[in-house]
C-alpha cells in the first residue's frame, strides 16, 4: 500500500495512509513536520486565500501560506459557506434495471398492506416522556423465557423519547414527532403496536389516530395512563394487550420476496478521512445494485451533504426534485444562523482527529453513499418515502435522530459506515456496520460487519466490496443477525428530532 492516496489530478492535497515523520517523500514532495495517519498534505504551494481542493472540489481556503509537503488541517484552513449555481438533471446516469423475473430475493415477512418486513417485532410506542416508564415496564415483562414460546417474534421493544409535551401544538416540531410515531406504527418490521400516553400531553394519541387514519384492532392498541387508572393498571393492561398479540404475530412466516421490497437507510457516523475513499463509495456501489433491482435507498443527514448538494442536484430526476434539496439547504443555513451556530460545527472533534477538516470535505465523502443513480425523491424528516430508487430525507447529522427518521419513513434495513468506530444499532430495522479502515475493523471486530479498509490493505476493488455489502444486506434482511443486533443494540437509539422551543 502506498503512503498516500490522490483522488483527482485537480487536487492540491493528498491523503496519507500512515503516520509520517518530517522528511518523508510523498508523491513528488517531502513532508514538513509530523503528519497523522489519514490526514492531508499539500502537494504544491497554496497561498493564503487560495482554494484547497480534494475530490476535485473545494473543501476550504488557506488561512495562511501552505508549503508543499505541509500538513493541511484546521490550523491552516478556513471554512466558507457554499454559494453554488445549481444545475438540475444535468448528470443523469441511466439505470440498467434488472427484469422483475430475474431479480434477487430475500426471505421477508409479507404484511397485509403489501409491505414487506425484515424483522417481526411488537413495538410499544409512547406519545410523551411521561409514559416512558410504563412502556419500558410493559416491554420488560417479555424476557427470553417468555419469548421462547414465540420463535417467529423477534421481541417486544419500547420506543420512548423525551418530548411530546411542552411544545407547540402545531408547526414543524409537532408535525415531525407525529410523522415519527405514525411511521413507526406503520413500519413493516412491526407485527403489532401498543401506543401508551399520559392523557393530558400536547401530543394527543387521538389526534395522531385521526390525522393519519389509524384504527385500533387486534394488532394495534392505544391507551393512556390517566384513563387506565394509573401506572400499575396501565402496565398490567399493556402486558395483556401484548400477550393477545403474540400468538397472532407468531403466525408470520418468512417467504421469498423480491429485493425491490427493500428500503435501505444510508447512514454514516464517527467518520474519518477514509470514509469518502473506501466505505462510502463501496456502499454507494451496493446502493446502485439495489436500485437496479428496483429497491429504494434513503440518504439523509442534510448538514452532511452541505458543500456536495450541487452534485446531487445534477443527479435530480427533474428540477422540481432538485429544488426541494436546495430549499432544505437554505432552511439549514437559516436554522444554524438563528441559533448562532455554523454549518461547519460539524465535523465533530472525532471527525477532525480522523483527518476531516471542514464540513465541505466531510460532505463530499458522505454523499458517496448514494451511489451514481438519479435522485428520484426528496422528503421531509420522517415523511413516507414513496419513490423507488435513490432518494433523500431531511434530517440532522446526529445519527440516532437521523436513523429514527429513516425508519419512520419506511426503511426496513439500515447501513452505517464508520471510520472512528460507533457503537450504534437500531430497532425494529437491523443495522449493518461498515468499517472504513482495517486497523479499526480489527480493534472493534465484535461491532463491525464488513471491512471496507480491505480496499486498501488487500487491494480489493470498489465493485468487489460493494457486491459484498449488497449480499450481506440480503442475508441480514433474511434473518441473519448483524453484529450490533447480536449485541442487543437498538432499544435506546429511538431519538425523534426535536425542532422548536421547549415551553
Amino acid at each position: 500500500m502506498k503512503n498516500f492516496i490522490r483522488l483527482s489530478e485537480a487536487d492540491n492535497v493528498v491523503t496519507v495512509t500512515t503516520a509520517l515523520e518530517s522528511g518523508v517523500e510523498v508523491e513528488q514532495v517531502t513532508t514538513v513536520g509530523l503528519v497523522p495517519c489519514t490526514h492531508k498534505i499539500a502537494t504544491v504551494k497554496i497561498k493564503q486565500g487560495q482554494v484547497i481542493r480534494k475530490y476535485s472540489q473545494i473543501i476550504g481556503y488557506a488561512s495562511t501560506d501552505i508549503l508543499p509537503g505541509e500538513h493541511v488541517h484546521t490550523h491552516n484552513v478556513d471554512f466558507c459557506n457554499t454559494s453554488a449555481d445549481y444545475e438540475f438533471a444535468t448528470d443523469l446516469k441511466s439505470v440498467d434495471v434488472v427484469p422483475e423475473t430475474s431479480r434477487d430475493a430475500f426471505m421477508g415477512y409479507r404484511r397485509g398492506n403489501g409491505k414487506v418486513g425484515t424483522r417481526n417485532y411488537i413495538g410499544i410506542l409512547t406519545s410523551v416522556n411521561c409514559s416512558a416508564t410504563a412502556a419500558r415496564m410493559i416491554a420488560s415483562a417479555f424476557g427470553p423465557d417468555e419469548m421462547t414460546k414465540y420463535p417467529n417474534v423477534d421481541g417486544v421493544v419500547a420506543f420512548v423519547h423525551g418530548t411530546g409535551c411542552g411544545m407547540a401544538g402545531q408547526g414543524e416540531g409537532f408535525d415531525a414527532l407525529q410523522r415519527v410515531l405514525w411511521g413507526y406504527a406503520r413500519n413493516p418490521n412491526h407485527a403489532g403496536i401498543v401506543m401508551v400516553g399520559l392523557g393530558c400531553e400536547m401530543n394527543q394519541i387521538d389526534w395522531l389516530l385521526e390525522a393519519y387514519g389509524l384504527k385500533q384492532g387486534p394488532l394495534f392498541k392505544a391507551m393512556n395512563i390517566q384513563d387506565t387508572q394509573g401506572l400499575a393498571k396501565t402496565v398490567e393492561t399493556g402486558i395483556e394487550m401484548v400477550r393477545t398479540m403474540l400468538p397472532e404475530a407468531n403466525k408470520c412466516q418468512r417467504e421469498p420476496c423480491p429485493v425491490s421490497e427493500l428500503m435501505v437507510a444510508l447512514q454514516c457516523g464517527g467518520s474519518d478521512a477514509l470514509s469518502g475513499i473506501t466505505a462510502n463509495p463501496a456502499l454507494g456501489h451496493a446502493c446502485d445494485l439495489l436500485v437496479a433491482q428496483g429497491g429504494t435507498a434513503v440518504l439523509a443527514e442534510t448538514p452532511e451533504i452541505y458543500g456536495a448538494e450541487h452534485l446531487l442536484t445534477r443527479r435530480a430526476c427533474d428540477e422540481k426534485t432538485g429544488q426541494k434539496l436546495v430549499q432544505l439547504i437554505k432552511w439549514w443555513e437559516d436554522y444554524t444562523a438563528r441559533n448562532r451556530g455554523s454549518m461547519d460545527n460539524n465535523p465533530s472533534p472525532g471527525n477532525k482527529k480522523g483527518g476531516l477538516t471542514t464540513i465541505l470535505e466531510k460532505s463530499l465523502g458522505a454523499a458517496a453513499k448514494g451511489g451514481t443513480t438519479p435522485l428520484n425523491g426528496v422528503y421531509k424528516y420522517a415523511e413516507p418515502v414513496t419513490a423507488k430508487g435513490f432518494t433523500f430525507m431531511d434530517s440532522p447529522g446526529y445519527d440516532p435522530a437521523s436513523v429514527t427518521g429513516q425508519i419512520a419513513s419506511g426503511c426496513n434495513l439500515v447501513t452505517f459506515t464508520t471510520g472512528r468506530g460507533s457503537a450504534f444499532g437500531s430497532k425494529p430495522s437491523p443495522c449493518v456496520k461498515i468499517a472504513t479502515n482495517t486497523e479499526m475493523y480489527k480493534r472493534l471486530i465484535d461491532d463491525m460487519d464488513i471491512n471496507a479498509g480491505a480496499m486498501l490493505t488487500e487491494n480489493l476493488s470498489l465493485e468487489e466490496k460493494g457486491s459484498e455489502i449488497y449480499q450481506l444486506l440480503l442475508d441480514v434482511a433474511s434473518g441473519q443477525q448483524s453484529k450490533s443486533e447480536a449485541q442487543g443494540l437498538g432499544d435506546y437509539e429511538f431519538v425523534p428530532w426535536q425542532i422548536g422551543a421547549t415551553m
